[in-house]
C-alpha cells in the first residue's frame, strides 16, 4: 500500500491540524476549517491558530456554515500549481505547465481545490505524456480523458495541459462554470463540459461504445444529481465501477479511483478493481504533512495502468 503526499506546491501548506480542525495556507491567506479526521490534539495553541488565520469556517449544519473573517481577506483569490514530468520516465523536451485556480469562500467549507489531489494531477500529466502514439506521448487528440465528479477541474486542467482531449463532468452547473474559469486562467481551451448525473452519463457512454484512455473519479460519500438523483458511495460505487471499467480503451489506459469517506478502506478499493481488471493495480492513502509534523489522512485511492 502506498502513502502519498503532494510536493512542489508552494502555494499550499498545511500548518497544523487537530481537535477536528485544520489550519491551512492557500497562497497568501490562511484558513481554519473543520476536519473530521483530525481526532488528535493540535500542536499549536488556539491563540496561535487565530493569530495566524485570516478566516475561520463556522459549521452551522451538517453540510453548511459561514465564514468569520479574522483579518482582511478577499472573497476570491488565485493559487498556482506547476505540473511537471518525471525526468526519469519521459522525454527531456517535455516542459512544466502552470495551472491557475480560482479560490472562493463557499458555504460548504470548501475553497475550490483539494490540495492532496495534487499527487493525482502530476500522475495524470505524466501518464498522458507516456501514452504510446506514433509521434510520442501527449499528442493533441490522441488521448481521450474523462473526469467524473470533476469539481473545479484541476485534474481536467492537468490532462489538457498534457495534450489530452478532455471531458469534464459534474452535476452542479455553478461548479462547471468555475472549472471553465480555471481553464481560461490557465491559458487552456477546448475542454468539453457536461452537467449531468455521473452514473447516468457513464451508462449511456457504455451503450454508445465510447472509450477513454484515462479516467479519474473522485465520488463524494453523498451527493445529488441535477435531476435529484441520489448518490451514496457504498450503495452505488460497485455499479459505477462495473460501467466505468467498460469505458477504458482495451489496449492502453489508466484509471484513478479516489474515495474520501470515514471508515472507507483502501482494501475496498483493491477488491473493487480486482473484481473487474487484471492489470497492474496500486492502492494506498493520500495525506497532507503538516508543518508541525502531523500526517492528515484524506482519502484512499486505487490506480490501474495498462501501458
Amino acid at each position: 500500500m502506498l502513502l502519498l503526499t503532494p510536493s512542489g506546491f508552494p502555494d499550499y501548506e498545511l500548518i497544523d491540524c487537530g481537535d477536528f480542525e485544520k489550519l491551512e495556507r492557500f497562497g497568501k491567506y490562511v484558513t481554519i476549517r473543520p476536519e473530521p479526521q483530525a481526532v488528535w490534539s493540535k500542536k499549536l495553541s488556539q491563540s496561535e491558530w487565530e493569530k495566524t488565520a485570516h478566516v475561520k469556517f463556522l459549521q452551522k449544519g451538517s453540510n453548511s456554515g459561514e465564514w468569520k473573517k479574522l483579518k482582511q481577506i478577499p472573497d476570491r483569490w488565485q493559487v498556482k500549481f506547476q505540473v511537471s514530468s518525471s525526468k526519469s520516465q519521459v522525454p527531456n523536451n517535455l516542459k512544466q505547465e502552470t495551472l491557475s485556480m480560482k479560490l472562493s469562500l463557499t458555504s460548504f467549507k470548501h475553497v475550490g481545490i483539494f490540495p492532496e489531489q495534487a499527487v493525482n494531477w502530476n500522475y495524470i500529466y505524466n501518464s498522458i505524456q507516456l501514452f504510446p502514439s506514433p509521434n510520442g506521448g501527449g499528442r493533441e487528440g490522441a488521448f481521450r480523458f474523462l473526469n467524473l465528479f470533476a469539481y473545479t477541474g484541476a485534474a481536467s486542467l492537468a490532462a489538457k495541459a498534457a495534450g489530452a482531449d478532455v471531458t469534464h463532468l459534474d452535476s452542479i452547473k455553478q461548479v462547471v462554470t468555475w472549472a471553465r474559469e480555471n481553464m481560461e486562467l490557465s491559458g487552456l481551451k477546448d475542454i468539453r463540459w457536461v452537467v449531468e448525473d455521473a452514473l447516468k452519463f457513464v451508462k449511456r457512454e457504455v451503450k454508445r461504445g465510447n472509450k477513454y484512455h484515462g479516467i479519474i473519479l473522485d465520488p463524494p460519500a453523498y451527493g445529488m444529481g441535477p435531476a435529484g438523483e441520489k448518490w451514496k458511495l457504498e450503495d452505488n460505487i460497485g455499479e459505477m465501477m462495473r460501467n466505468v471499467l467498460q469505458l477504458l480503451d482495451e489496449k492502453n489506459h489508466f484509471l484513478i479511483l479516489n474515495a474520501y469517506s470515514l471508515g472507507f478502506s483502501s482494501l475496498i478499493i483493491e477488491n473493487l478493481l480486482k473484481d473487474f481488471a487484471e492489470e497492474k493495480l496500486e492502492t494506498g492513502e493520500l495525506y497532507l504533512h503538516s508543518k508541525t509534523n502531523l500526517k492528515l489522512p484524506l482519502g484512499v485511492f486505487g490506480r490501474l495502468r495498462n501501458y
